[in-house]
């Protein structure tokens, strides 16, 4: 299984609050860091990377991402 992580930042609390939820049902191997600060980091199988990108583009969110 190949990981990447993803570095979500957002202008907002409630997007990253709201990105953090969906990515816990996407099943992200990791969700970390403070979604009250607008930023984290979540780290996903490969297999679902792009979802989870989008996803957190879906809800306002810049992202830069590393794989393993």
């Amino acid at each position: 299984m190949s990981l990447v992580e993803i570095q979500a930042m957002f202008k907002g609390e409630d997007a990253a609050q709201e990105a953090w939820r969906k990515l816990q049902a996407l099943r992200a191997f990791e969700v970390s860091g403070l979604p009250e600060s607008s930023s984290f980091t979540a780290t996903v199988d490969e297999a679902i990377a792009e979802r989870a990108i989008h996803l957190i583009h879906q809800v306002g969110g810049d992202t830069s991402m590393t794989s393993d």
